[in-house]
């Protein structure tokens, strides 16, 4: 759901009712993952997606079901081997599908298409499996703890004390928050490792990962554009104010004037931000790399000649970068698609970002047998036989 959230809140805000079809489990090759979803709205417009296309006229055709009898349905979808083209997957995989109708005044969905749809950091868990009368039924968490709605029912307005179910639910919630994941959890009143509870998905929204684009150069102004395609919050550093301009990067997030390796050394990066070192210039590279490849964030890569290559490294040796830090850089960045302009260039760094955040090898698919589709862990979930 928090996948459509910026046009959902505005369906919401118009006092829209919906229903919203949202992937909760996924086994095999599918082609989306958890959290994708499908809208339909009172006036039969659909947003989004849950497969691509395999399943989506028996989702849409369920979520409005959905808008006119006001039930929450868990849908399981496969592939068919007695009908191919029966309702499923012809790719072979199989996933869940979680139909919730929204009305105008469902306020904890409001609240948390809101929160969302302001870029606020939020988890929302919604009962997928358990007793009937709970399936659907969501909280709220936000970033501080706090938490809107709730699994366990009304409660009177002068009880303040959070029930059993609630309470554990805000816990597994807050700890998925805190690491930016998405899927399925067993709660129940006595904690998650008792029995008789109910299974919940929790959904996140946090802050996008960072790009960080060092060097404000003619292929800088493509790698931004491909940033924003992948959904990273974009930031472009340079030392020389006459390049680095609003009017030269119209679409990067941030601008920064100042030397790369301070800059670096004091904004904020994580396990999800990726660092692009486009100026190959040692004199901004060496002082960057060195800060850069001590830092645990995802990716590393950095513009040059494999001359440029091979001097990079006899000076990051030189200052001290041992075997392990130095495995970590990818340079020259980019795969090898035969790039020459700019938006070629970026496309070629962006494949290998993807590659890199997904677990992928690079090579063409066809003949290759490698998985198209992996888990969050980079392993394998389908392979090109069989989704054929």
């Amino acid at each position: 759901m928090l996948d459509l959230a910026d046009q959902l809140h505005l369906w919401a805000e118009e006092g829209r009712d919906f229903a919203v079809a949202t992937v909760v489990s996924v086994g095999g090759s599918a082609p989306r993952g958890p959290g994708a979803a499908l809208a339909v709205d009172s006036h039969g417009t659909v947003i989004g997606s849950v497969s691509g296309g395999c399943v989506e006229g028996a989702v849409y055709d369920l979520c409005v079901e959905a808008l006119q009898d006001g039930r929450t349905v868990l849908e399981r979808f496969g592939y068919s081997d007695e009908d191919a083209f029966a309702v499923g997957l012809t790719c072979g995989g199989v996933i869940e599908v979680l139909v919730t109708p929204v009305r105008a005044d469902a306020e904890v969905f409001k609240a948390a298409l809101s929160a969302a749809a302001r870029g606020e950091a939020a988890a929302v868990a919604r009962v997928i499996r358990g007793p009937v009368e709970l399936l659907g039924r969501a909280i709220l968490v936000h970033a501080d703890g706090s938490y809107e709605g709730g699994l366990a029912g009304p409660r009177p307005a002068d009880r303040d004390d959070l029930p059993a179910l609630d309470r554990a639910a805000v816990a597994e919630a807050r700890a998925m928050l805190d690491t930016g994941r998405t899927g399925t959890v067993e709660v129940s009143e006595g904690g998650s490792s008792c029995p008789g509870g109910v299974t919940l998905f929790v959904e996140t929204r946090v802050e996008p990962p960072r790009m960080i684009v060092f060097g404000a150069v003619d292929f800088a102004a493509a790698l931004v554009r491909a940033g924003k395609f992948l959904g990273y919050h974009v930031t472009v550093c340079d030392a020389r104010p006459v390049f680095a301009t609003r009017l030269r990067f119209p679409e990067a997030d941030d601008i920064v004037v100042d030397w790369p390796h301070r800059y670096l050394r004091s904004t904020g990066t994580d396990g999800r931000t990726v660092l692009c070192v486009l100026t190959h210039d040692a004199k901004f590279d060496i002082p960057l790399l060195e800060t850069a490849l001590r830092l645990p964030v995802a990716f590393v890569g950095a513009m040059g000649s494999r001359r440029t290559h091979q001097d990079r490294d006899r000076r990051l040796r030189e200052v001290g970068l041992t075997d392990g830090e130095l495995a970590r850089l990818r340079s020259p960045i980019g795969l090898d698609l035969g790039a020459r302009t700019p938006e070629e260039t970026a496309l070629s760094i962006a494949a290998e970002i993807v590659a890199a955040r997904r677990g992928g090898t690079g090579v063409p698919l066809t003949g290759s047998g490698t998985p198209i589709h992996r888990d969050l862990d980079g392993k394998q979930a389908g392979t090109t036989e069989e989704a054929a």
